[in-house]
């Protein structure tokens, strides 16, 4: 044990962890965020608000109990680092960060209360190889480990390799989403209050077609939180 914090101790020296978002050396017990920075992220507080902008985002466009995301992504701040590191930098480990620090802020607000299971937006096998992992299913894995809730990586898949949705506007990126997924296992989520977890919410397009295609598929109460959304009010 003494051994193992002189090794801790002396690889930090020689390679000093930073923050993701100013770029400042982590003190001990950081990690991925600094105190200051962790203080200072935009929260949503979308949790405490039926009603909040997400939620009325996918009202009409599917049915959903309740819908959040945890903090508001911009292009003009640094915390974009937290979602382009864990999209395309090989750091999926943010994203059990960042869901863990999820599931211990919200939980009291009862969002998770009757959700039977997680289910991470699926990615499909070609991005999945390409990427070596789905940064969603990782968000969904720190959740997990917090509120005890079980994932289900498997009844849902992605039958199409969709083009990227950044340059596209909202009625392409819902078009581009058109019978993407598949539920191939709808006895699993049949009854149940599911979960759906993803990174960033820009338009829904995702979400919701991710969720129309479990609904088509099964009877299923659906809520939806990601990681990070557009700053809209």
């Amino acid at each position: 044990m003494v051994l193992k914090k002189w090794i801790d101790g002396l690889l930090s020296l020689l390679f000093p962890q930073t923050c993701v978002v100013c770029g400042g050396r982590l003190a001990e017990g950081e990690k991925y965020l600094c105190i200051e920075c962790n203080m200072k992220l935009p929260r949503t507080h979308d949790e405490l608000h039926l009603d909040n902008y997400m939620a009325r985002m996918l009202w009409g466009r599917v049915e959903i109990v309740r819908a959040g995301a945890f903090f508001f992504y911009s292009k003009n701040n640094n915390y974009k680092h937290l979602l382009h590191d864990l999209k395309y930098h090989n750091q999926k480990e943010i994203g059990e960060y960042i869901g863990r620090l999820i599931a211990c802020e919200i939980r009291t607000s009862g969002f998770f209360k009757g959700i039977d299971c997680l289910v991470p937006v699926p990615l499909h096998y070609k991005r999945y190889k390409k990427r070596g992992y789905n940064q969603s299913e990782w968000i969904a894995k720190g959740i997990s480990q917090i509120t005890n809730i079980p994932i289900d990586t498997t009844s849902v898949i992605r039958l199409v390799n969709t083009s990227t949705q950044t340059k596209k506007n909202a009625m392409e990126r819902a078009e581009n989403m058109k019978d993407v997924f598949q539920c191939i296992h709808s006895e699993a989520l049949a009854n149940k209050h599911i979960l759906i977890i993803d990174d960033v919410f820009t338009t829904g397009a995702t979400t919701a077609s991710c969720a129309q295609t479990i609904q088509k598929s099964t009877k299923t109460k659906i809520s939806i939180y990601t990681m990070s959304r557009v700053q809209k009010t």
